[in-house]
């Protein structure tokens, strides 16, 4: 008999056959089904989104991570990188979204001089594997921040989609979704002013919502503002019969001011916490080198806690706006305003 040369392991059986040296089959372990290799390998989603996994199902759970800080003038990297959870570390290891990690993309928006326009950079990149960020975080000290860690839905991976978005001396950071966004779109941009639209770059929701409370006087009475363009959202939804389609945490800042919104449809928002008194924190920890740069005044609002220190963070309660200026801190009931 000719010898035959395999190439392949495919050939190998028609060879060993040919030669009449073909061993029995092998005995295969037992397949589990698609639905329980599922199961056993999908991670646990967090009791708060339960609901709205059930009610809709085919949705993808994302969660990005923001957060806002404003007092004395610290280097970025005391809350970016040197906090034991800093925001970059919840860029690869949130503790508490949906998804552990938020790699598409990041951006830092801050305010330099009085009555100067704030600064943004802003990348695709991960926010942990970006050498600049660190670098410029090192080096820029502000009074008053945003950052943003992203965790993209459907739209693209672009930096036009990063946030924080500006106009003006405004930023403006999301956390959340507009459910079925590509049903309820076409409606929400035809309200945002025509003078504005011409700014809006990117594809997302969160922008859309930017603009639309642009729209609604942001930059005159930015709780109404934020209350109307979530009215109009849930107007817009009702109409397409979209369930629970608003949920947000959301923060907008024109340098003087910090709002931070905690608000969903379905009344189960994601997480946000602020800070507790700094001044209180150094009375207890008056040696701990993780606040020792951040002063009395100081005030954080966030996703996840940066630290573990006992009484630093409070939960904000849902349906709640938070208002930070010069010290003076409210806490206000929030509340769409429909017209329908």
């Amino acid at each position: 008999m000719t010898p035959i040369r395999m190439r392949t392991h495919a050939d190998r059986s028609v060879l060993l056959a040919a030669s009449g040296n073909l061993p029995p089959p092998a005995r295969r372990a037992p397949q589990k089904s698609a639905r329980l290799r599922t199961a056993q390998s999908a991670r646990p989603i967090p009791r708060s989104w339960r609901r709205v996994r059930r009610a809709h199902s085919t949705e993808v759970l994302t969660m990005c991570r923001w957060l806002a800080y404003t007092g004395n003038p610290i280097p970025l990297e005391t809350v970016l990188f040197r906090a034991k959870h800093s925001l970059i570390d919840q860029s690869l290891h949130s503790r508490m979204g949906a998804t552990t990690t938020n790699g598409d993309g990041f951006g830092i928006g801050w305010y330099g001089e009085p009555d100067e326009i704030p600064f943004i950079y802003r990348c695709v990149s991960p926010a942990w594997n970006d050498r600049n960020l660190r670098e410029a975080a090192r080096a820029i000290r502000s009074p008053l921040f945003v950052a943003h860690v992203r965790s993209a839905t459907d739209t693209p991976v672009q930096e036009t989609n990063c946030h924080p978005f500006r106009r003006g001396r405004w930023l403006f950071a999301h956390n959340g979704l507009i459910r079925r966004y590509h049903t309820l779109r076409r409606d929400l941009m035809m309200r945002i002013d025509p003078a504005l639209f011409a700014s809006i770059e990117g594809s997302t929701d969160s922008e859309v919502m930017f603009h639309l409370a642009l729209t609604f006087g942001l930059e005159h009475d930015p709780l109404t503002a934020l209350e109307r363009m979530a009215g109009a959202i849930e107007d817009a939804g009702a109409q397409h019969r979209v369930d629970a389609p608003l949920n947000m945490t959301v923060c907008a800042t024109d340098g003087e001011q910090i709002v931070a919104v905690r608000y969903s449809s379905e009344h189960d928002s994601r997480s946000l916490f602020h800070s507790t008194s700094f001044r209180h924190l150094h009375e207890l920890y008056p040696h701990d080198p993780r606040i020792r740069a951040i002063g009395d005044d100081a005030f954080l609002v966030l996703s996840e806690p940066l630290v573990d220190l006992h009484d630093a963070w409070e939960k904000i309660p849902e349906s709640t706006a938070i208002i930070a200026r010069r010290g003076d801190i409210r806490q206000l009931p929030f509340k769409p305003r429909r017209s329908t």
